[in-house]
């Protein structure tokens, strides 16, 4: 597999957020990426509790504009940016007034507005893979972090199939221990029927509330693979997706001695 270009559509990357396994494993992944020659887009949600002064998040006014409809309601994007040191690696951020806060928040809106989380992650995902195509940049491969990431598996797979920057990309998807206290809206696969996702790859969601394992069952069957990103990682996914046949890379550990295994792993695929 040629591999070029990578773009990595994630919950959390330390330092905008506090540092844990997950917030600290994206930062060293994504830099570690681009340290090795490979071109990077690291794409996250701009949560209320991101301080834009301290960051140094200002407005990509070219990108931003673009209106995502969900359940016919117009949702203006908006994307700023960051440079993540020590490589210089730029971060996008997406917002919306309508499920993003504008600062003072210390909770992030995915625990303290949890009913509005289907949509915000169909916003996220979808202003996301629009941004590429905005962008003109081919990525070979999209990697997705987190449960608000799960879905740009199943929109690659149904809805952009066949546009041109995504058609050869293949879809890895990572499986932390990531679980919601609150199901996803019971409206999840109506919604997603209305983006152009069919009916018959919904039927284990449609009319029910969605759990988080529910949630990545569906992006398990969408994806081309699947790493199990932390030694905590849900073992029922894993079962899941080996189940599935899809090629599963075990734990690689942590750090950047870890980065060279996903790279192995990309190229497999």
């Amino acid at each position: 597999m040629d591999l070029n270009k990578i773009l990595f559509v994630n919950h959390e990357i330390y330092p905008y957020l506090p540092e844990t396994p997950t917030s600290r494993q994206a930062n060293q992944l994504a830099q570690g990426v681009q340290e090795r020659g490979i071109e990077v887009r690291t794409f996250m949600p701009k949560y209320g509790c991101i301080n834009e002064r301290r960051n140094q998040l200002h407005e990509v006014i070219r990108l931003s504009g673009m209106n995502i409809i969900i359940d016919d309601n117009d949702h203006p994007l908006i994307i700023k940016v960051a440079t993540l040191q020590p490589t210089r690696m730029q971060v996008y951020f997406f917002y919306n007034d309508d499920y993003f806060t504008h600062g003072g928040t210390k909770e992030l809106e995915t625990v303290s507005s949890p009913t509005d989380n289907d949509e915000r992650s169909i916003f996220f995902v979808r202003g996301s893979l629009e941004t590429v195509k905005k962008l003109r940049w081919i990525p070979e491969l999209v990697q997705c972090q987190g449960w608000i990431s799960a879905l740009t598996a199943v929109y690659l797979r149904y809805v952009y199939c066949d546009d041109p920057v995504f058609t050869n990309a293949k879809v890895v998807l990572q499986i932390f221990n990531d679980k919601l206290d609150t199901p996803l809206d019971a409206r999840l696969a109506e919604k997603l029927q209305q983006d152009g996702v069919p009916a018959e790859a919904l039927k284990a969601i449609a009319g029910k509330p969605v759990s988080t394992t529910d949630l990545y069952k569906l992006a398990i069957d969408a994806a081309d693979a699947v790493v199990e990103a932390c030694p905590e990682a849900d073992p029922e996914l894993i079962a899941y997706a080996k189940s599935a046949n899809k090629p599963v890379l075990a734990y690689p550990g942590d750090g950047d001695e870890s980065v060279d295994a996903y790279i192995d792993f990309y190229r497999s695929l």
